[in-house]
């Protein structure tokens, strides 16, 4: 096949998956109405596989373009319909109107007295009464009607979404939720765009995985996740690592888990190598610290604002979500795989103890050249462990197989979609075919004959040692 043929037959194929995903997010399925859903996400992600096959046909000149418009239409797609599955964009954009009001989103819920006037000029987010019927609507204690979840408990989020959140309710408060949609269509593309900058040329189909994933259509742009903000800012921070900015990269990848705390999990990538056998310089050792320090006083630092407005309130629910993780201990429950294993008592510590040992590994044997890659087993290793009940938690996990290439790990999010849509019965196969995956994909890469040469290994260019980083 030429490549021209090549070239519009993967158009063809970007176009079917972008259509699906279309019909997926104006069928009529959302989390109450689960049915057209079961048809329409097995055929976005055939269509999806499609579209990466034909790609592999694409002469390499052509790649960067069509990967970054199929990014284009695919979020576009996600913009068709307001949010079909999640009900967290309408948090953000309470969030956002509470901050541009001048005040802390930590130190009140959205059901709290001091905020009745705020919630009268919010009708997009509180209707009134009468209309309450729908699957993301919900009665408030006061007695009124409310589009933000958890109504009764202060923000979640840590500072730099919170300023994400102000940023969106400035520059578009009056288009409510299709704000922050737009916004994460946004972010999207632009974390595709990052991965095409960042990856040697030979290797920009990689940034499909990433840019084409039905996932992200779903996840980053319809329902409009922030968790996006975070996988865009690690993408850099581990790029700009890799490229020996330490510095510019600990601070990115800090302003990540200032998002969502769990791109932590990327940090023993960068460290990649670290505890090697045959030992580095204490210069080098103390280079490759500098990122986690930095990514630490970025963290603390974007805190501080927050702190003077609300003092000891600035956690908000952190703490009380982080303990309940909004599990039904009845149905879907934490370290579901690891309790396949051990008893419910010793699951937490048997969940840690994987962890643990995944970490040791990349400190120990990880590659410093492709610090995404110690990143990807931790964070990964870290899901199937936790088994979490939001399959958004899974777009780190996606935007790190843009940059590796290992495409099974996108097991894992899928599996988080399983279970999101049936509950707790899908749980423990979902993950344990995910899991699965991953350990057949390592077998069949451990038996392929080591390839020797100048293509064997993916690196982005570094400077000389002993250069400022």
């Amino acid at each position: 096949m030429s490549g021209s043929r090549s070239s519009w037959f993967c158009l063809a194929a970007v176009a079917a998956l972008t259509a699906a995903l279309g019909l997926t997010f104006t069928g009529g399925g959302t989390l109450a109405r689960h049915g057209p859903l079961y048809v329409w996400y097995p055929v976005d992600l055939g269509l999806f596989a499609l579209a990466l096959l034909a790609l592999r046909r694409v002469p390499a000149r052509r790649v960067a373009g069509l990967v970054l418009l199929g990014s284009v239409v695919v979020a576009g797609a996600g913009l068709l319909a307001a949010p079909r599955t999640s009900d967290d964009a309408y948090r953000y954009l309470w969030d956002g109107q509470v901050q541009v009001a001048g005040i802390s989103p930590y130190a009140y819920p959205p059901d709290a007295p001091q905020l009745a006037a705020l919630r009268a000029h919010a009708p997009a987010l509180f209707p009134p009464a009468g209309d309450c019927v729908g699957w993301d609507l919900r009665r408030a204690a006061p007695g009124f009607c409310s589009h933000v979840n958890r109504p009764g408990v202060p923000t979640i989020y840590p500072p730099v979404a919170e300023a994400w959140f102000a940023g969106l309710d400035l520059v578009g408060h009056a288009h409510g939720v299709r704000t922050a949609q737009v916004g994460g269509a946004l972010l999207a593309v632009a974390t595709t765009g990052a991965l095409l900058v960042l990856l040697r040329p030979e290797r920009r189909r990689r940034a499909a995985l990433w840019g084409w994933f039905p996932g992200v259509a779903v996840w980053s742009v319809n329902d409009a996740h922030v968790d996006t903000l975070g996988a865009l800012l690690m993408v850099l921070g581990l790029g700009l690592a890799a490229r020996g900015r330490r510095t510019v990269g600990g601070a990115a990848l800090g302003a990540a888990v200032a998002v969502k705390l769990i791109p932590a999990l990327a940090l023993p990538g960068t460290l990649s190598g670290l505890l090697a056998r045959g030992g580095r310089s204490r210069a080098e050792r103390g280079r490759m610290l500098l990122l986690p320090l930095v990514a630490l006083g970025v963290f603390v630092l974007s805190y501080l604002p927050y702190l003077a407005l609300s003092g000891s309130k600035v956690l908000g629910f952190l703490p009380g979500y982080l303990r309940e993780e909004g599990y039904d201990q009845g149905q879907v429950q934490r370290f579901a795989l690891v309790r396949l294993v051990l008893p419910d008592s010793l699951a937490a510590a048997g969940a840690a103890a994987v962890v643990l040992a995944a970490v040791l590994y990349v400190l120990c044997c990880g590659d410093p050249d492709r610090p995404w890659r110690g990143a990807l087993l931790v964070t990964g290793t870290a899901l199937l462990a936790l088994t979490p009940a939001y399959p958004w938690y899974g777009l780190l996990v996606v935007a790190l197989v843009g940059l590796d290439g290992r495409w099974e790990w996108l097991g894992v999010p899928a599996a988080g979609q399983v279970q999101y849509l049936l509950g707790g019965d899908a749980q423990q196969p979902a993950y344990a075919a995910a899991l699965g995956l991953v350990l057949a994909a390592a077998v069949v890469r451990a038996r392929r004959p080591s390839r020797v040469g100048p293509t064997s290994r993916v690196r982005i260019r570094r400077p000389p040692v002993g250069s400022r980083p």
